[in-house]
């Protein structure tokens, strides 16, 4: 498996950016919760041109069908600030039901919108407001739409040649996505990474992240490695 990177020059002059890359990862957490049991390959495939970006993100347990998760998102980037829609399909193998309604026991497609932003570089804070708006894994018990909303906030700092990043997530109100059942921290992380040169024109990154789940009462320790 590698990775590639093109771009065109595009008749207005603006280069047209496609992106591929993907993660080799020890276990897939996302927001401070485990989606997969095992190992996971997550492929990445995106193109940008003028601020917009349309892309598509993938995720597979590679030691079983435990997991199988097939994202497909659209961003503007703009003076630092990112705003993000995403479709989200993570009923795994065997569902069949990807252009149709879910299945009992699966949620089917789950519809989220993002806003991001990062402070200037002296002091470069980033701060995202992620709500899923459609979705039958949104919806409460009394089939309310319960507006699942996480909140993060990073910040990223070097020593020496190894990049860090520490921040910290939470749902504002109860959600079913994250199974709170009101304000709650679902994620305390830091992450490092680093680039690890293998001859004079190839190098491979790798990353390491502890995720602590307060209101869970979980912790993850995950490693991986970047192809692109």
């Amino acid at each position: 498996m590698f990775t590639n990177e093109a771009s065109a020059q595009s008749e207005t002059g603006s280069k047209l950016k496609a992106n591929l890359s993907a993660d080799l990862v020890s276990s897939y957490v996302w927001r401070g919760i485990k989606q997969a049991a095992g190992a996971s390959a997550q492929p990445a495939v995106s193109a940008s041109l003028n601020g917009f970006t349309l892309g598509i993100w993938g995720s597979v347990d590679v030691t079983s069908n435990d997991h199988k998760e097939v994202d497909f998102y659209a961003s503007y980037t703009s003076n630092n600030i990112i705003f993000t829609a995403t479709d989200y399909w993570w009923d795994g193998e065997n569902a069949f039901h990807y252009f149709s309604s879910p299945t009992d026991g699966n949620v089917g497609h789950s519809f989220e919108t993002a806003l991001a932003y990062t402070l200037p570089q002296s002091f470069p804070l980033s701060v995202s407001w992620n709500t899923f708006l459609f979705g039958k894994a949104n919806k409460k018990a009394n089939g309310d739409n319960s507006f699942s909303t996480y909140i993060e906030f990073n910040y990223p700092f070097a020593i020496k040649e190894v990049g860090f990043r520490i921040g910290t997530g939470f749902t504002p109100w109860a959600s079913t996505i994250y199974g709170t059942d009101k304000f709650s921290f679902t994620s305390v992380h830091l992450g490092a990474s680093k680039e690890i040169k293998i001859t004079e024109s190839f190098s491979v990154p790798i990353f390491a992240n502890v995720i602590v789940n307060p209101v869970h009462e979980d912790i993850n320790f995950v490693f991986g490695i970047t192809l692109r």
